[in-house]
């Protein structure tokens, strides 16, 4: 059964958790890339100063506003693009963060576009002839919100306001195997405000979850 529109028109913290499992699936002139959901952040609007939109609507925030079911991509410190889906009712800005994933499909695509030595084995690259050196690890390709935008190919905001559930996108949220078990739940990751709100889930013992970094404060010199 494909995802219905309903189905993520509820309360964020319920339709959080339902997403693990699912896959998002992008295909451009380069190929297709799928990913398996593992990890996602949930973000409650008005009620969670953690969230884009706790302020109100702006011109970068605007799916939040909408339907569910459509592509919210941001750009953020200057480097990276992350990805979430907008939930909950129309005119009420939840949405979830796609945190991390298996990629299924287009694995080579994926590994193509990451290209960099992962930080984990820079240490054993170090010790090998050139030609010998690997790349990242396949567990390593979409470990993080910012590699999962790169392992997709989302490279600019492009693709924002997307509806995901429209068979005719280029970027598809799909029902794949989902996941029956307990999820873990724990604070996001990174933010200055709600930072200790358990709104984080993902699937228990799998190696793609991203690695817990809290928010570290800026010294004043």
């Amino acid at each position: 059964m494909p995802v219905r529109r309903t189905q993520l028109a509820c309360p964020v913290l319920e339709v959080a958790p339902r997403l693990l499992g699912r896959v998002l699936r992008r295909t451009t002139e380069e190929g297709t890339v799928a990913v398996r959901i593992t990890e996602v952040e949930a973000y409650d609007g008005p009620n969670d100063p953690g969230s884009h939109a706790f302020r109100g609507e702006t011109a970068r925030n605007a799916v939040m506003f909408g339907p569910a079911g459509f592509l919210y991509v941001y750009f953020t410190y200057g480097m990276h693009y992350c990805m979430n889906v907008s939930v909950g009712p129309d005119g009420r800005p939840s949405a979830v963060l796609f945190r991390a994933g298996e990629v299924i499909e287009g694995v080579e695509l994926a590994r193509a576009r990451r290209g960099t030595v992962a930080p984990v084995v820079e240490k054993f690259n170090s010790a090998l002839p050139t030609k010998r050196r690997v790349r990242n690890p396949d567990w390593d390709l979409a470990r993080g919100p910012a590699r999962l935008c790169v392992a997709l190919g989302i490279s600019s905001r492009e693709p924002n306001g997307t509806d995901l559930l429209s068979p005719k996108s280029a970027v598809r949220l799909l029902p794949g195997e989902g996941f029956d078990g307990v999820p873990s739940t724990g604070p996001r990751v990174g933010l200055r405000e709600a930072a200790d709100n358990p709104w984080r889930f993902w699937i228990p013992g799998d190696p793609t979850v991203s690695q817990y970094k809290p928010h570290v404060p800026k010294r004043r010199a």
